[in-house]
């Protein structure tokens, strides 16, 4: 979520530009059981300096477990592991009265696969803008302007460059947000056919013309809503078009491309679960921990 202004440090990782005062002291722990024994976890922490701006700081990381080393021949060689990290330096300033925001993120990138390794730089720019009178939230950000520096091979590979949009809507008289984010806007066509078994996941055979443009404009969309139970309670929704078209079985569809989560606060510190539907094998769980120094010496 691009746009979506609140005092959740987590939310200064998707926009540089969220990054605000009110995240002063602000302190994130975040850990996602993925597929496969693949875990990975996210740590942030945010600091204000008044006319000066605001800064941050987090580390992203994905352990990808132990590997069974073979030769040629399938004679077993011992173990090897992978791992992979990226560090996020955050920089935010207001102008406008508040109401314009630009961030920056810069992010040393490392990856270690077995014997090879290879570090990256790149660069998040974000810009946020806020209605106070309407409780509307835009965002924009370019993500992952950058380099490989160091390959694993002679081959240097592109960062996987996107640029998002969103806006969050609030409403004045409801307990209720709305979001919506526009992904990958540098591409357009994000239809593709597999060539080898012939499977189109566009399905361009049997779709009118409007048909594909609306399940391509789909593709962009992530929709989002949050319901928001007094100060201390929150539930999420949410549901990705494209990830549903890309990864459901037709057979049985389930619930692919939805996520749900909620949030409580208990004294000093916030809760948040989310689960997140990503195929008929299973999805992804989401756990978070965040807290305000500030509170422990007050």
């Amino acid at each position: 979520m691009v746009s979506l202004r609140d005092d959740d440090i987590n939310m200064v990782f998707h926009n540089p530009a969220l990054l605000s005062a009110d995240m002063h002291n602000n302190l994130a722990l975040n850990y996602v059981n993925y597929f496969a024994g693949v875990n990975y976890g996210y740590a942030a922490y945010g600091y204000s300096a008044g006319e000066i701006g605001n800064f941050g700081a987090g580390m992203h990381y994905v352990n990808y477990g132990t590997f069974d080393r073979t030769d040629e021949l399938g004679n077993s060689q011992g173990t090897f592991k992978a791992s992979e990290y990226a560090l996020n330096l955050f920089y935010s300033r207001s102008f406008l009265d508040s109401a314009l925001t630009a961030g920056v993120n810069l992010k040393p990138i490392y990856s270690s696969l077995e014997q090879y390794s290879s570090f990256g730089l790149a660069l998040d720019l974000g810009l946020s803008y806020y209605l106070s009178s309407s409780l509307t939230t835009f965002g924009l950000v370019l993500k992952n302007r950058g380099m490989q520096i160091t390959s694993y091979t002679s081959n240097r590979e592109s960062l996987p460059f996107e640029i998002q949009a969103g806006v969050t809507q609030g409403l004045a008289h409801a307990p209720f947000r709305f979001t919506l984010t526009f992904q990958h806007l540098e591409r357009w066509n994000l239809s593709y056919t597999v060539q080898d078994d012939d499977l189109s996941f566009s399905n361009d055979s049997e779709q009118s013309g409007f048909d594909r443009f609306a399940d391509n404009l789909m593709r962009h969309v992530v929709i989002g809503t949050e319901f928001l139970i007094g100060e201390n309670f929150h539930v999420d929704l949410g549901y990705n078009y494209k990830r549903r078209k890309e990864m459901m079985v037709n057979a049985r569809p389930g619930m692919v491309g939805f996520s749900a989560g909620f949030g409580f606060r208990v004294s000093k510190f916030h809760f948040s679960f989310g689960r997140a539907s990503y195929h008929l094998a299973g999805g992804t769980s989401h756990f978070s921990l965040t807290t305000n120094l500030s509170e422990f010496y007050r």
